[in-house]
């Protein structure tokens, strides 16, 4: 059985002294839980003291993004191998705001991609469909590309630590939320795509979750669903006891 996992994408808030406060209220909040992967991925400033304030706990660190090149005359950008010496074990790639402002391509994803397997560190790797897309229909030809392309050389072995986040761009941050069975919907496509790209027992093994205004009055309902295996939270992982509540929730 798939464990759950649930990650917290401060987005670009929390300077390394608040970053520190709210790991510790999420230590408080979540001392003796077990049932549940938890990781919290704060901006890049603040990862080195959040791994020392996590330390000792079962709170796993994760950054939310990394270049693919070990080093060089890349102004803006940070390694894989400055990720891992910071203490984080994960990394999120290709989030629709990379994608949306930045300039992300399936192409420049799967670079990363392959980037974080060379410091060993876990990806998380988004893919979902805006509004648009959505309305028109196109919401399984989005998804398909997105993963055929950001996962295009891997290896079955390689997707033993990948993480899949699927978020539709039009529930981020909006308030609106897939319906669970929706949301359900395009997580089981996901696996049959999987499916296609490795095989079963790939596909099976893979922890996919869901992203989209991730709140504690849904996480039980999305969570109940057989291909949902976890929350990437924007908002509410900003506060310990929301992101608690989403995390026992579901538990």
């Amino acid at each position: 059985m798939r464990r759950k996992i649930i990650a917290g994408n401060w987005k670009m808030y929390k300077n390394p002294a608040e970053a520190v406060a709210l790991v510790e209220g999420l230590k408080k909040e979540l001392a003796g839980q077990t049932a549940v992967d938890v990781v919290v991925c704060p901006p890049f400033v603040s990862l080195t003291e959040a791994a020392r304030g996590l330390a000792g706990s079962a709170i796993a660190l994760g950054a939310q993004n990394l270049f693919w090149e070990a080093e060089g005359a890349f102004t803006g950008e940070i390694s894989g191998a400055m990720i891992k010496a910071s203490g984080a074990e994960y990394v999120i790639i290709g989030h629709s705001e990379r994608r949306q402002y930045f300039g992300e391509s399936n192409e420049t994803v799967n670079r990363r991609l392959k980037a974080a397997f060379r410091y060993a560190l876990k990806p998380i790797v988004c893919v979902g469909e805006n509004l648009a897309e959505r309305e028109a229909g196109k919401t399984f030809d989005v998804v398909k590309d997105h993963l055929t392309g950001s996962l295009a050389g891997l290896t079955k072995e390689d997707m033993n630590t990948v993480v899949i986040a699927y978020e539709p761009v039009w529930a981020i941050g909006t308030g609106k939320t897939a319906t669970s069975a929706q949301a359900q919907e395009v997580h089981q496509f996901i696996r049959g795509i999987l499916v296609r790209l490795f095989d079963e027992p790939t596909a099976e093994a893979v922890r996919i979750q869901y992203g989209g205004s991730v709140k504690p009055e849904n996480a039980a309902e999305l969570m109940s669903q057989p291909d949902i295996d976890g929350a990437l939270v924007g908002g509410a992982s900003l506060k310990a006891d929301s992101f608690a509540a989403i995390i026992k929730n579901a538990a």
